[in-house]
């Protein structure tokens, strides 16, 4: 390999500030049939869960919705969502930087969404050029965040070990699901009054500050190799 570190960038809250929109387009889809829902719950305690787990717990609290309108309220949805990302959205505070300084490094993006949505993301922010076909998507691995295979998948893909990996995340469910990959995972925590990063990642509270910390664990991954 080329370069011993492949860095595996999560999508929604990390490289781009997509979240408030898909909280709002959340909100509006559920309480349309009955499931009581406000954009802060979706920051506040589902950030980073598929959309049908979310639905599934709100269904647990409220009562069951008929599944024959669940289909195509997600799509509905998920449309409404498309039309405002390509022309709302904006990068995380820092990423385009960050990323600038580390286009060196093998990169992939690894999320718990549809793959046309982290295209219209990356696209509408300039972000795509960077990662090429290097998208990885839970509906196309069918595997979902907190399960590690799809880190897994992405770093196989990749065409690196999991333990040469580095994943940046902005939601405990992502850390988690990186860590039990096996990899080493940048939690990148911009609420960290609210939310604690679990054990065995390293906290950062903002992207300008990712590039040093690469550099640094890409120096201990090399000076690993050259010992062996």
């Amino acid at each position: 390999m080329a370069h011993p570190l492949c860095l595996l960038f999560d999508c929604d809250g990390t490289l781009v500030d997509s979240e408030p929109l898909l909280a709002d387009e959340m909100a509006t889809a559920l309480n349309a049939v009955g499931l009581p829902f406000q954009a802060t719950d979706y920051i506040g305690e589902f950030r980073g869960a598929r959309f049908r787990r979310i639905v599934a717990e709100l269904e647990n609290r409220h009562g069951s919705v008929d599944p024959k309108v669940l289909g195509p309220l997600e799509t509905s949805m998920r449309a409404n969502l498309d039309r405002r990302l390509a022309t709302e959205l904006i990068p995380i505070e820092g990423a385009t930087e960050a990323l600038a300084a580390l286009s060196t490094f093998p990169m992939g993006v690894v999320s718990n969404g549809p793959e046309n949505k982290i295209r219209t993301s990356l696209v509408a922010t300039g972000l795509d050029t960077l990662f090429g076909d290097h998208l990885f998507s839970a509906y196309t691995a069918n595997c979902w965040k907190p399960d590690p295979c799809l880190y897994l998948h992405a770093a196989q893909r990749m065409g690196y070990s999991p333990h040469h990996c580095l994943a940046i995340e902005d939601s405990v469910v992502g850390v988690k699901a990186a860590l039990d990959a096996g990899m080493l995972v940048v939690h990148l925590n911009r609420f960290p009054d609210a939310e604690i990063t679990p054990e065995g990642a390293i906290m950062i509270t903002s992207m300008f500050q990712l590039p040093s910390v690469v550099a640094r664990l890409s120096r201990n991954l090399d000076a690993r190799t050259a010992t062996r």
